[in-house]
């Protein structure tokens, strides 16, 4: 057991909160430093730089996770060492990235155990593809890093418990897990959220989103070049089952229910969790599950669902859909209705509210309303602070957790045509 005098003991990077508080600005050095293995395995103090690597370096890992936080460097004390991929076209352009802001080099991996063995990284952030998430997850969390991860949580429900009791254990001992839902870290949510929580809205009976689009977003993927010999086409399949290699599949795996299980998980994971985060509801009770590849078939072969809709039903009495249509994209829109007035978060930067449809309403709401945004730091700042203070950040792993569980039930309905339920006991998604 820890004590006050103990501060060697301490789970690899924890931390001493009352340190840092007790230093202050004054403990801020002019010139950073790194930590000695020794430090490294104390605390991350004011004064001492995080050490970073990116485990995914596609257009996810580089357009938003290394530029989302490469514009913090400046405010923030922190490096980037190494990046890991299983294809070297995109480690070298991750690479370029770093000289570009950082001027230096990093260490370039084929796989996300090098980056794990690294006794010099205290963070990591991942954007490997859906169906890697949980194992990326759970090996990180067992290596006692702090970890930024992409959504959806997970494809598999053994998996994602398991990656999540890892990740609890790890946040116990000082890990800070921010899953990449960044809506929550929008001000104008985080406004909307008190607009819900203040009832001038009353009860919310529904929540619609529907997200439409032409072509289907992974067709824009068949561009990238990929050729066999410059990729480690083992450590990409992972546990899925062995084939020839295939660039369509590799440039494209957002399309194929092997890899990635469609608009659902991808784009329905954001709206779940701003839904989850906006209502503060629980968990779904039972959800259905319909669609399919309507539209969209030629030689591409692919198989995620272009045309689907979710519905969840959860104990607030709430019934939530989820829609998508890559066949015509008119239609959106994003609202939360109430007995007193709607919630439009069509403009996820700009919310409205007004009295319209309410059976309640009761004339506090007048004409349409902006909502007030409250700000707060953007997704990465938050995660970099919370490695210096010890805070739960804006997306924890319980909130990963929770929008898993529904896109969990949408997929397994989907797959196999019946309505699914949770039972949180067991943690487990029947059919019923």
């Amino acid at each position: 057991m820890n004590t006050p005098d103990s501060a060697s003991t301490l789970p690899r990077r924890s931390f001493l909160k009352s340190a840092a508080l007790a230093t202050g600005a004054a403990a801020v050095a002019t010139t950073p430093r790194f930590l000695s293995a020794a430090e490294r395995a104390r605390s991350i103090g004011a004064n001492s730089r995080i050490r970073i690597a990116q485990i995914g370096c596609g257009s996810r890992g580089r357009t938003a996770h290394m530029d989302g936080i490469l514009k913090h460097v400046e405010k923030t004390n922190f490096d980037i060492v190494a990046v890991c991929d299983p294809w070297s076209k995109a480690r070298e352009e991750a690479n370029a990235m770093v000289q570009k802001f950082l001027k230096h080099d990093v260490k370039m991996c084929g796989s996300y155990r090098e980056v794990l063995a690294m006794k010099d990284v205290d963070a990591v952030m991942v954007a490997s593809p859906d169906f890697h998430h949980t194992t990326h997850l759970e090996a990180a969390a067992k290596a006692g890093k702090h970890i930024y991860i992409e959504k959806p949580l997970a494809t598999e429900m053994d998996k994602l418990v398991r990656a999540y009791d890892a990740a609890k254990a790890a946040q116990a001992a000082g890990s800070i897990i921010q899953v990449g839902t960044q809506l929550r870290s929008l001000p104008g949510i985080v406004g909307a959220r008190e607009v819900v929580k203040s009832g001038i809205l009353g009860k919310i009976s529904r929540v619609d989103e529907t997200r439409n689009s032409t072509p289907p977003y992974w067709y824009s993927y068949l561009k990238r070049d990929v050729q066999a010999k410059d990729v480690d086409w083992k450590e990409f399949l992972g546990d899925r089952k062995d084939r020839p290699f295939d660039a369509r599949q590799y440039a494209a795996w957002y399309g194929y229910l092997e890899f990635c299980q469609g608009p659902v998980p991808q784009w329905g994971a954001h709206f779940l969790d701003l839904m989850h985060y906006v209502t503060d509801c629980g968990f779904p009770l039972e959800c259905m599950c319909m669609g399919g590849s309507t539209y969209w078939n030629d030689e591409n072969k692919f198989t995620v669902p272009d045309n689907v809709i979710a519905t969840w039903m959860y104990p607030e009495g709430m019934m939530v859909t989820s829609s998508n249509n890559f066949a015509n994209s008119a239609g959106n829109t994003r609202k939360f209705f109430g007995e007193k007035g709607t919630l439009a978060v069509d403009n996820w930067n700009a919310p409205t509210y007004s009295a319209d449809g309410g059976p309640k309403r009761d004339g506090k709401i007048r004409g349409k309303v902006e909502v007030t945004p409250i700000d707060r730091p953007d997704h990465f700042l938050n995660w970099l602070q919370c490695m210096r203070t010890g805070e739960t950040p804006h997306a924890s792993i319980d909130a990963g957790y929770q929008h898993a569980i529904a896109v969990l039930m949408a997929v397994i309905s989907y797959d196999t045509g019946k309505k699914t339920k949770y039972d949180p006991k067991q943690r487990k998604i029947l059919t019923a």
